[in-house]
Order: structure tokens, then C-alpha cells, then sequence
């Protein structure tokens, strides 16, 4: 029987994987090398940029039930191996009291395996916003990449890059409280960011928590704060006079809605003033 239709990708398509450490990898001339290592050699590296490894009970049943399906990344160190990405797993390998786990081996530099440790901990879908935004601030300082060289190095937008390393300004103690509050939300703690000084922080997500604001409410109430709010428009009357006495005339009120008696009373007021000097 003939088929009438190709399966498959047309021909001018093809599938690509979002970036990632693989991608370094697989652009190294020599390639990797995966390998069995034994934990006893394996150290964490000092570098490791998260703050906390989180609970480790999911991925300890999963590697039990199907095994170290990801292997972790390691560089030769003295005659050991060093961990460049893939801590949790190491962990929980060891929690296992597994012998060996697989590992792809890379001779590289402290800076280069420190940058490869930074990507891929940046890219994991685990971390919270201010482990994010303090590792993309991290790559970004340490190896002097603007906005835009961090957003190619870990595959999202530079706007997004922007506001996430907005993020790590904020201070120790109004993080402490945004998770007191239980405030989570990326597009509010972006407005939170945003506030000029500490108190103003304060301010802002105490009417958040008081208030119950959703994203609108909490836009407008940031704008406010910072005193970003748009100046009500004022009702403005011109008048210019005609040759050969040639003179412009214009009165600002503070108020919007203004009508011809208004303009009258300012003029007759203007007029008496005049006479009385």
C-alpha cells in the first residue's frame, strides 16, 4: 500500500531544545566524558550558588525506583572530581547509600565550570524568584554580561532578565517579609522592587497584605508611592491680540472643568487689581 502523506517534521523544520548546559557541552571539540565515579570521590563545590538545596524526598524515590536517570556534571580536581552542576542528585544519591552514579567528566576551568554551575541552576524550575534573580545577578557581575548576554546565555527575553535581576535589590529583611505575607507573585514583588527607599517597601506591601490588592490595585498603589501618578490635567485659556497692539494672554486653572463665567470673574479680578496699583 503507498502512503500518501510523509510523517514527520517537513523538511524545512526541525525540533530545538531550549539552551542549556548540554549545548555548552556539546560544543567542546573533544566532547564529554561520561563515566561510572564512585561518591567517595565527589566533592560539592564551594560555589554552588543556591542557598538551599530544598527537600530532596521526590527526587530520593524517583532515583530509587528508576535509578540516576540524569548524570551529574564533575571536574577532575587533585585526583577527585568536583561538582559543576547536580548537587541535589549527588545528595540524594548519597542519601540512597549508592556506590557509583554516572557523571560526565569535563576538563575545564574554576571560572568556566563556576559559569556552566550558575546556567544550570538558573534554568531548574525549582528555585523561587530571589534564588533566580541572585544567580542571574551573579552571572551578570562576575563575568560583566550585560542584560542581553545573560538573556542568550540562559534562553529568555532581556526584558524578563531586567526585571528578575530588579529583584535582587531587594533587600534581606523585605524578602523576609514578603514570605511572612506570603506574597509570591512575580509582577507584585516586581512593584515592590520598584519603591525608592525601605520604607516605602514597607508601606506598599503592608497595604497589600491590609488591603488584599490584586495586581491592578497594587500597580496603582506602587505608582502612587513613588509618586508616578500622572498630574490631573489643568484647564488652560489662551488669547492672543491682533496687530498693532499684538500681546498673548494665557491663564492656568487648577481645575479641569472650567466655563466662561469662570474666565470672566479671573479677568474682571485681574482688571480691579490693575486699577487699584
Amino acid at each position: 500500500m503507498q502512503r500518501t502523506r510523509k510523517s514527520g517534521l517537513p523538511v524545512e523544520l526541525s525540533m530545538r531544545h531550549d539552551y542549556h548546559y548540554v549545548d555548552l557541552i556539546s560544543k567542546r571539540s573533544t566532547g564529554p566524558s561520561i563515566r561510572m565515579i564512585t561518591l567517595d570521590k565527589i566533592d560539592p563545590s564551594a560555589r554552588q550558588p543556591r542557598n538551599q538545596l530544598g527537600d530532596l524526598s521526590d527526587l530520593t524515590a524517583s532515583i530509587k525506583e528508576k535509578g540516576l536517570l540524569e548524570p551529574i556534571l564533575v571536574r577532575p580536581v587533585e585526583g577527585r572530581y568536583e561538582i559543576i552542576a547536580g548537587e541535589r542528585r549527588y545528595r540524594a544519591s548519597k542519601k540512597l547509600k549508592l556506590k557509583e552514579i554516572p557523571c560526565i567528566e569535563m576538563d575545564v576551568e574554576e571560572s568556566e565550570a563556576m559559569e556552566i554551575s550558575l546556567i544550570e541552576n538558573i534554568q531548574r524550575k525549582d528555585l523561587d524568584v530571589f534564588e533566580e534573580a541572585d544567580g542571574i545577578k551573579a552571572l551578570a557581575d562576575i563575568y560583566g554580561y550585560n542584560h542581553q548576554q545573560v538573556a542568550d546565555k540562559i534562553g529568555k527575553s532581556r526584558s524578563t532578565i531586567t526585571e528578575t535581576m530588579n529583584l535582587s535589590k531587594i533587600p534581606f529583611e523585605i524578602r523576609k517579609m514578603c514570605k511572612e505575607y506570603e506574597i509570591y507573585s512575580r509582577t507584585t514583588l516586581i512593584e515592590i522592587s520598584k519603591q525608592k527607599t525601605l520604607e516605602d517597601m514597607y508601606h506598599l506591601i503592608t497595604e497589600i497584605k491590609e488591603r488584599d490588592l490584586k495586581r491592578e490595585d497594587t500597580r496603582e498603589l506602587s505608582k502612587k508611592i513613588k509618586g508616578d501618578e500622572p498630574r490631573a490635567r489643568r484647564f488652560v485659556y489662551n488669547y492672543r491680540g491682533k496687530a498693532p497692539n499684538f500681546y498673548k494672554l494665557r491663564i492656568e486653572f487648577k481645575k479641569q472643568d472650567v466655563n466662561k463665567s469662570d474666565i470672566i470673574v479671573i479677568l474682571e479680578e485681574i482688571l480691579n487689581k490693575l486699577k487699584k496699583t
